[in-house]
């Protein structure tokens, strides 16, 4: 391949679903989540590693938010209708540098569940038109790899962490930003958040039913994986380690 193409908006490898470089970002993504987490009590112990960690996180998201506009400038792709930062990835991409800048609780709880379940979902079945060694291919998993790694950092580094009644928040918050994202589409004849119609990629929503039905059942089984997450990473693991305890007393 040519280096210009690598950067081309008109001349670029087609994406392939569960391809070798799908497969392997996967994997990266997977190694990168357990090096985290078997790094946490390491990085917690040390101010310095602490915040380049940190900072390392919140300064890869702008880096990547910032390519991404340069790059639509540049290929004469930028778009009012297509490319503002108003798909719930961008979104909390956005809202993941502010939670790592200022620390605030209340993004975290939103961020651990719309971030984590909107990221991971469009990392395994992702809305992208440029396969690998594409710019956008990397741009795309490092974004939503970065999206991922946020929350989770401020759950095992920081040591924050949600309540069931962030659910709640969480989707008081997606429903309140898809009204005001849906009013958006209507004047400008936009489709942010797929919530005129479904992306014309593969993705989950093709087994949703057709619309508006796909957006009730969105509603259902994201509260189903909010509530999945809280049970993995925090109920069930206080309950083990509360039999652990106990067993440790006899």
């Amino acid at each position: 391949m040519e280096s210009a193409s690598v950067f081309s908006s008109g001349q670029a490898p087609e994406f392939i679903f569960f391809s070798p470089s799908h497969l392997i970002w996967i994997g990266l993504l997977i190694v990168m989540i357990l090096g985290l987490y078997a790094a946490r009590k390491r990085i917690r112990s040390r101010r310095a590693l602490r915040l380049g960690v940190r900072f390392g996180l919140l300064g890869f998201l702008l880096i990547s938010e910032a390519t991404l506009n340069v790059w639509y400038w540049t290929q004469g792709a930028w778009n009012v209708r297509h490319t503002l930062p108003l798909e719930l990835c961008s979104i909390t991409l956005l809202l993941s540098i502010i939670m790592l800048w200022s620390r605030s609780r209340w993004l975290y709880e939103v961020l651990f569940f719309a971030g984590i379940g909107g990221a991971l979902q469009a990392i395994l079945t992702p809305n992208l038109g440029y396969g690998y060694p594409h710019f956008r291919f990397f741009q795309f998993f490092i974004a939503h790899s970065l999206i991922i790694l946020a929350p989770l950092y401020m759950t095992w580094i920081e040591q924050y962490r949600p309540t069931w009644k962030s659910i709640g928040k969480t989707m008081l918050f997606l429903n309140g930003l898809a009204l005001i994202i849906g009013l958006l589409n209507y004047v400008i004849g936009a489709n942010y958040m797929f919530l005129l119609r479904k992306p014309d990629t593969p993705s989950i929503l093709d087994m949703l039913g057709p619309y508006p039905y796909y957006l009730l059942a969105e509603e259902g089984i994201a509260l189903l994986i909010f509530i999945v997450m809280y049970g993995v990473f925090f109920a069930l693991t206080d309950r083990i380690k509360g039999r652990s305890q106990e067993a440790a007393k006899l």
